[in-house]
């Protein structure tokens, strides 16, 4: 009677394994590790990458081409909304907001280069600027 018991749970657990691991493969939706580029004989520096293109609207999820010994891959990229599109692939280490601009209500700041990301051709300053905000600050007192 205890080796049937045995065998029995056994089985249940084997059973309940089995339906868990094809629940996972079934909602997977693919990690980090399935968006890295397939393995290949060339290094980054030797790779050519094109521009993020954005599926829906100007930001967001996308492709870029990445091109190396004429082969050309379609690897996954984000363009973050809050940027601007033409510095995109570039990292600039940028200063404090300068005052607003009553004629243009805008204010801006400058940067100055810090990384260029995917063999990008990036200027070595960039100035940005956006709207002043319409209420001013609260100081704290």
């Amino acid at each position: 009677m205890r080796r049937v018991l045995s065998v029995t749970l056994l089985l249940l657990v084997v059973v309940v394994t089995i339906g868990d691991a094809s629940r996972r493969i079934k909602n997977h939706r693919g990690g980090k590790h399935e968006k890295l580029r397939p393995a290949s004989d060339c290094s980054a520096a030797d790779t050519r990458y094109g521009k993020c293109e954005p599926e829906l609207g100007d930001c967001g999820e996308g492709l870029r081409d990445a091109t190396c010994n004429d082969q050309t891959d379609k690897i996954p990229c984000k363009i973050p909304c809050n940027w601007k599109k033409d510095i995109i692939d570039c990292k600039y280490k940028f200063g404090p907001w300068g005052t607003c601009d009553a004629a243009t209500n805008t204010k801006s700041r400058s940067g100055s280069l810090k990384r260029a990301l995917f063999n990008a051709e990036c200027q070595s300053s960039v100035t940005v600027s956006k709207p002043c905000s319409p209420k001013p600050k609260k100081s704290r007192g």
